[in-house]
């Protein structure tokens, strides 16, 4: 299995950006398509965005569209989302994920998890 580790998070204003990375270690990272989720509290895991294994693909989810951005490095063995104009109910803790098959919106496709980052949004 591929181990995951997020980082970025933290507190941010209403209308700010984030960055959040997702760094892999273990296995291949070009190996493994990626995906990010968030789960808010007391809700279900909500699909964020995918990457292909070579990058050359990503889907975002319709509600996020030209505020997230998924890329990744294979060579840096790092995942990237890009976050702009943050509203408060998106306040979650984001997790990345990986599946060695090909891309899936789905929390059930996916093998591998981090531990997740926080992100509270701030009114």
């Amino acid at each position: 299995q591929v181990q995951l580790v997020e980082s970025g998070g933290g507190s941010v204003q209403a209308g700010g950006s984030l960055e959040l990375s997702c760094t892999a270690s273990g296995r291949t990272f070009s190996d493994y398509a990626i995906g990010w989720f968030r789960q808010a509290q007391g809700k279900e895991f909500e699909f964020v965005a995918t990457v292909t294994k070579d990058g050359g693909y990503t889907y975002v989810a319709d509600s996020m569209k030209g505020r997230f951005t998924i890329s990744r490095d294979n060579a840096k063995n790092t995942l990237l989302l890009q976050i702009v104009s943050l509203k408060p109910e998106e306040t979650a803790v984001y997790f990345c994920a990986g599946r060695r098959s090909g891309w899936g919106a789905l929390r059930a496709q996916y093998d591998d998890w981090g531990q997740g980052t926080q992100v509270p949004v701030c009114s």
